[in-house]
């Protein structure tokens, strides 16, 4: 690993010295993902200043690297002509990403700029919904017919290979109508005789995505089949383009970025990932407010328990200490299996027909917990309160409190799964909300009921 901060500092310098052959040749020495770091670090003018000297080639593989948000600011600051040259570098779903990240007039400009046959396969690719195998695909793919040799098929990918700048994992056989017959790997090309058949050697029972498919469901055929790359096909299974790993190793960040930002109430349909992190302020703002307004309603529930109960605090004051306990651990508990079950039903190891076994598995699991936690609090308090009655009830109200959180927190994600919404949702500040109103309700009931009692 380098040291992005001396490098960045050494540019500087380079940048204030005016000696640009030497901030040329610096630049273009590092690797793509390691500028991209730089890049992130620099200041708008610097950034700009840096790209406009390396190389073409070395630009588009910077592209790859760059946030949507990064890639959209330079392309737009530099000659279009340019641009377009580099854009046109660019790999096919990589090309499509930066462009549909951009305004309609100003991609429609880059598209009619790029040559011809790159122009249609991109125009090609925008008309898919982005999160879609369609909208991830690279269209360009080695294709042979099943006739052919594998001396035909060798000598057929080194042409092709230095034309197109492929990327090789596997040869595709396909028909005149380029229906998608079967598939042979690089290393049966390799170990075959040269005189031997295509359609001898290529497996034709496929595994293969459609162009409709979502992400997630991509991300799951990557995980199961372990496949370096696997191809995509329309309603007529033509052959249409291929997914590689790397591809999926990006949906997998995506998904996982989007889970952890709807875990917290952030909701990434009304801004996107960059713009809610470093882009515009009222995107940011309008990303995390829906939820915290709801938040807000669901607490004003809360405290319209607690004013229910307000003859009982005022009865008995020191009860209001233990509130922030209860609802502290009644939500990290409540989480903790709301983690379990949408992390279970992302993973397929937690299904929906196991609902009802993992819904007692927990009940189970949070009687235990809040049973310990439940005597823990009950010693505890009779020792500092020296009021035996409090300690019993405050501990009693822990265990049921606890396990009705993971019962909760476990119901929930299935519940959601059930009527097709996201199930990462569920670990949002509304469960966290209704564990509290419960849980409030739960102890001032026992309080209510057992503790004003004793005393009176």
């Amino acid at each position: 690993m380098i040291n992005i901060s001396n490098i960045v500092d050494r540019l500087r310098e380079i940048m204030e010295d005016e000696t640009q052959d030497q901030l040329k040749e610096e630049l273009n020495s590092y690797h793509s993902a390691d500028l991209a770091d730089i890049f992130q670090e620099l200041k708008p003018e610097e950034r700009l200043q840096c790209f406009k000297l390396l190389d073409l080639e070395k630009a588009a593989d910077l592209m790859e690297y760059l946030t949507p948000q990064l890639q959209v600011e330079l392309l737009g600051d530099i000659d279009e002509e340019v641009a377009s040259k580099i854009i046109t570098m660019l790999p096919h779903d990589a090309a499509a990403d930066v462009l549909g990240d951009m305004e309609d007039d100003e991609s429609e400009t880059y598209l009619d700029k790029l040559p011809h046959k790159f122009s249609a396969e991109v125009r090609e690719l925008l008309t898919y919904n982005e999160d879609t195998a369609g909208g991830i695909m690279n269209p360009s793919v080695l294709t042979v017919n099943c006739d052919m040799t594998v001396q035909d098929v060798l000598n057929y990918i080194r042409i092709k290979a230095e034309q197109d700048n492929m990327e090789l994992y596997y040869v595709y056989v396909v028909d005149k109508q380029s229906h998608l017959l079967g598939v042979v790997s690089l290393r049966s090309l390799m170990t075959s005789p040269i005189n031997k058949k295509v359609e001898d050697i290529m497996i034709s029972d496929i595994v293969k995505l459609h162009v409709d498919d979502y992400q997630d469901y991509i991300a799951d055929v990557f995980m199961k089949y372990q496949y370096n790359a696997l191809p995509v096909v329309d309603l007529y299974n033509r052959l249409k383009g291929m997914i590689t790993w790397d591809d999926v190793q990006d949906i997998v960040e995506e998904e996982t970025t989007e889970t952890i930002y709807q875990s917290s109430g952030i909701s990434t349909e009304l801004a996107d990932e960059d713009e809610i992190l470093s882009g515009n302020i009222l995107n940011a703002i309008k990303a995390r407010t829906p939820w915290l307004f709801i938040t807000l309603i669901g607490e004003f529930i809360a405290v319209n328990v607690a004013h229910h109960f307000d003859s009982t605090l005022s009865a008995l004051p020191v009860i209001a200490i233990f509130m922030p306990l209860l609802a502290g651990l009644g939500g990290n508990i409540g989480t903790q299996s709301i983690t379990l079950m949408v992390r279970g039903l992302s993973t397929g190891q937690v299904t929906l027909s196991s609902a009802m076994y993992h819904i007692f598995r927990e009940m189970l699991i949070g009687l235990c917990i809040g049973i310990f936690f439940g005597t823990v609090t009950t010693l505890v308090t009779w020792g500092w309160q020296h009021n035996v009655e409090l300690g019993v009830v405050v501990g009693i109200a822990m265990a049921i409190n606890m396990t009705m959180a993971t019962v909760i927190g476990t119901f929930t994600p299935f519940a959601l799964k059930t009527v097709n919404i996201d199930p990462a949702v569920a670990s949002g500040p509304v469960i966290a909300t209704t564990i509290d109103v419960i849980g409030l309700a739960v102890y001032f009931t026992l309080v209510s009921t057992f503790l004003l009692n004793v005393i009176r």
